[in-house]
Order: C-alpha cells, then sequence, then structure tokens
C-alpha cells in the first residue's frame, strides 16, 4: 500500500459516511493494514456493526465532535460542503480528501490496477473479473460495489501486484485512478444532476481511457457506439468484446431454465472453448465477456477463466433470488436506471413464473425526473408495476417530480401500475394479489429489498 501523505500508522483517518459500500470497503483495507479507522454515518447498519466488530471507531449522525483528534478525513462526492464535520475540519486544519483520490492514492502502490467503468454493469463485471483472478491465485485487492460471498462482503484486502475495483463516473471520479487495465463496458445517459449531456459523459469516459498507459489496455464494448469514438482518440492496447463484433465474441448461445447462457468463446475468430454462466440474462454474458478481456490481458489461461465464471453466482443485489413463499419467487434487483430496468426484467423473460409483479423504487429525484419518459417506458415486460415513493438519497425534494407522477404515466403507456407510500401496504397488496408460480421483482438503489423481505417474513 502507497499512501503517500501518511507515513505513521499511529495516525487517526475518520471517514464521513463510512456506512456506504465503497467508503467501508476503504475503512477495511485500511484495518486490515493496521491504521486507526474512525467513521460516522447517518444510521446503524450490518456494514457499520461489522466495522465496530473489526475495530472501528462508529458515530451515528454527522457532529463535528466527531472529527476531533483525526489527522485525515475523507469524505464521499455525496458528502455536502456544509456537512458538520467537513466545516469542523476545515476549522481544526484537518487534512481533508474525497474517496476518490483515496483510492487512487492506494492504487499507486499497485502494478496491475484493473478498473471497471461503465453506465451499467461494474458491480457484476468486477465480480466475474475477481472470481477469475482468485482462481488464477493471483491474490488481489478487491473492492467492489456489492456483497460478493467469494470474499465475504465487498472488499479482500491482500499484498500483491493486483488491484481490482469499481470504476465510477459520477462526478467524474474515475480520473483519480491509476488503471493498467480500464474497462468501459458501456456509455449511458445518466447523472445528469452532474453532466450537462451525453456528449459531457462521454468525454468524461474519454479522459478515463487516456489515463491508461501506453503499456496498458483499455477492454471495451465493440457495439457500443460511444465506446467506439473512444477507441481512435487513446494510445493504449486494445481488447474489444461483443457478441457479433469484437475481438473477443460469444457464438452459439444457448440459454437453460433458468434463463442462464452457455456460449463459445471465440479471440480474433480463434475458438477458444465453452463457457457455462450461473447468472441469467444477455447483460451478464456481455459482462462474461469484459471479464475474460480483463484475463486474456493478464495472461491468465482460458480453463481458468472458464472455472472461475462457472463459480460464479451473482452478487448480491443483482437479480439475487432471494428466496420461495406460497409458490412465489422473489428476485431483487439493484437496477435503477432505465436500460436497467429492461436489462434485469429481460432477463425474467426466460425464467419460469406465471405473472412478473414488479416493485420499483425510483432513486434520486434529478435522476427520475431527468429520464422520466425513459422510466415510464421500462416496464413494458411485466404484468403489474408496485411503485414506492422516490428514495431522495442525498437530495431534497422538490416537488417537481414524484412517484405517483410516474405511476400515472406508466399506466398512460398501458401497464397496470399502483402507487403506494409505504413498505406495509405493499407487502399487504401482494399477499392479496400474488398467485403460485407468480415472480416478485424489488427493483431499485435504496432500501426496496427489504419488501421482498418483508414479504418472505409475512405470516401465511
Amino acid at each position: 500500500m502507497s499512501l503517500d501523505f501518511i507515513k505513521d500508522k499511529n495516525k487517526k483517518i475518520h471517514f464521513i459516511g463510512i456506512g456506504g459500500i465503497s467508503m467501508s470497503g476503504l475503512a477495511e483495507i485500511l484495518l486490515e493494514n493496521d491504521f486507526k479507522v474512525s467513521g460516522s454515518d447517518m444510521k446503524e447498519s450490518e456494514i457499520t456493526t461489522k466495522l465496530s466488530a473489526n475495530g472501528a471507531k462508529i458515530f451515528i449522525g454527522h457532529n463535528g465532535k466527531n472529527v476531533i483528534g483525526a489527522d485525515l478525513i475523507v469524505y464521499t462526492a455525496a458528502i455536502a460542503k456544509e456537512n458538520p464535520e467537513l466545516l469542523e475540519a476545515e476549522k481544526l486544519n484537518i487534512k481533508t480528501i474525497d474517496r476518490a483520490e483515496f483510492l487512487g492514492d492506494i492504487m499507486k502502490g499497485h502494478k496491475y490496477n484493473v478498473a471497471i467503468a461503465g453506465t451499467h454493469g461494474k458491480t457484476t463485471t468486477t465480480s466475474m473479473v475477481s472470481h477469475i483472478v482468485l482462481k488464477a491465485d493471483l491474490n488481489p485487492t478487491i473492492l467492489v460495489g456489492g456483497k460478493l460471498d467469494l470474499i465475504e462482503g465487498n472488499v479482500r484486502a491482500a499484498k500483491s501486484d493486483y488491484f481490482i475495483t469499481e470504476a465510477c463516473e459520477y462526478k467524474r471520479s474515475f480520473l483519480k485512478f491509476y488503471p493498467y487495465i480500464g474497462v468501459i463496458l458501456n456509455i449511458d445517459a445518466d447523472h445528469l444532476d452532474y453532466y450537462k449531456d451525453i456528449d459531457e459523459i462521454e468525454g468524461a469516459f474519454l479522459d478515463f481511457a487516456k489515463l491508461i498507459p501506453t503499456n496498458g489496455y483499455l477492454v471495451c464494448n465493440a457495439e457500443d457506439s460511444r465506446v467506439q469514438n473512444i477507441v481512435s482518440k487513446i494510445s493504449c492496447n486494445v481488447c474489444t468484446f461483443g457478441i457479433k463484433k469484437g475481438n473477443i465474441q460469444a457464438r452459439d448461445i444457448s440459454y437453460n431454465k433458468n434463463g442462464c447462457p452457455s456460449f463459445e468463446v471465440y479471440y480474433n475468430d480463434v475458438l477458444l472453448g465453452d463457457i457455462d454462466l450461473n447468472v441469467p440474462g444477455v447483460y451478464n454474458l456481455t459482462n462474461s465477456l469484459a471479464s475474460i478481456g480483463v484475463a486474456i490481458s493478464l495472461n491468465i489461461p482460458f480453463d481458468i477463466i472458464k472455472i472461475g465464471l462457472f463459480e460464479f453466482h451473482g452478487t448480491h443485489r443483482r437479480f439475487e433470488i432471494k428466496g420461495e413463499k406460497n409458490g412465489v419467487t422473489v428476485i431483487d434487483d439493484y437496477a435503477h436506471h432505465p436500460t436497467e430496468i429492461k436489462a434485469a426484467l429481460s432477463a425474467t423473460k426466460n425464467y419460469p413464473h406465471n405473472k412478473i409483479y414488479c416493485v420499483f423504487q425510483p432513486h434520486t429525484y434529478s435522476r427520475t425526473i431527468t429520464l422520466f419518459n425513459e422510466f415510464s417506458q421500462a416496464f413494458s415486460d411485466v404484468d403489474e408495476v408496485i411503485l414506492a415513493d422516490i428514495y431522495a438519497a442525498r437530495e431534497k425534494d422538490t416537488g417537481i417530480v414524484s412517484s405517483n407522477m410516474l405511476g400515472e404515466k406508466i399506466r398512460e403507456n398501458g401497464v397496470s401500475c399502483v402507487n403506494f407510500h409505504n413498505f406495509k401496504s405493499i407487502v399487504n397488496y401482494l399477499k392479496e394479489n400474488l398467485k403460485p408460480g407468480d415472480l416478485l421483482l424489488t427493483v431499485g438503489a435504496g432500501d426496496v429489498n427489504e419488501v421482498g423481505e418483508m414479504y418472505l417474513e409475512y405470516p401465511i
């Protein structure tokens, strides 16, 4: 590990928003390397409890007193400038650094950094790559945006030259990284509360690709036109992937009864072998091709790649089968963008079901309003949509958009849709309407997963 700004492990590092999936991962890496760690979050969670058990001092709620005694403050892009802990740090002249820069500094200590970017699919692809690299015994440090059973969480701290992480484009965070291998899965309109349009987003991804050294690799989607706009403007090695285009292609594709694909992999028109996935959908097939591109760039043999992908059964909250009750299968997915929702719902087509019920919780007011029409058209593959209120996350409700408004538009588009304003009402409705053989999907990046859990625990 290389932390240029801190040499003494007796110094204390404080995280504002330590309960977040990425912040908690960084905190765990430090704890594994014997640093003193503290942090604050708005509420207690399984994550904060685990960090506390591992030696971190946890504060619930943000208060200026929490940073007293800290030598360094780490914060996320979502933390407001008027946060009392940031203000107190400024008053006390404590050094502050944002999460992305902090992660980038950690990456400096590794030779083979794999940074996986894209509007959609980062967590799953990072998890697939992690399975392959671990199977190859390369002992990587891993930081993933979801819980992965293989590493019993979202982080794995190790001492080797290999570091695998997601690379988020929000507020250009990924431009503070040091990738040897950069992956661009796709480029789509998102985070329009920050970027003015899709062209500006594409420009940010180009800047990310330019971070890769000339002896490094860009692994990128051959079937995404905006991704391909980038290829001619960079100087590193390029490996493209796609179902019908690219250096790496999938051919002779078939699906089993659960919608999981099997296919042959070709590299520059040479057959490498066949792959069987244990996760469903075309989008996971594409994610696996990106993972194969990374593995080839790291000179990992195909037989290792094949086993690593076969042993991957998904990441928590990514088309995660939560259980079954009264003949109803409950699946949870983190999808919070129209493209992701369509991909998750398309994966249900090959999954056994009678009717499909989708409980959707929109994530942030800004995303809901900027992609309003796209959201209203994303549910054509379901029999009924149940809308929860918008999950505010870092934002305040200005009244410009609501879940009720989205429900009206979805109904105008001919899809059955009902609105509820609390989870208990949703669960009561589901209990009254779901029948054996139905499929229940909970979809969104907030806490909508609790609906499925409440349904499974509900008394018969």
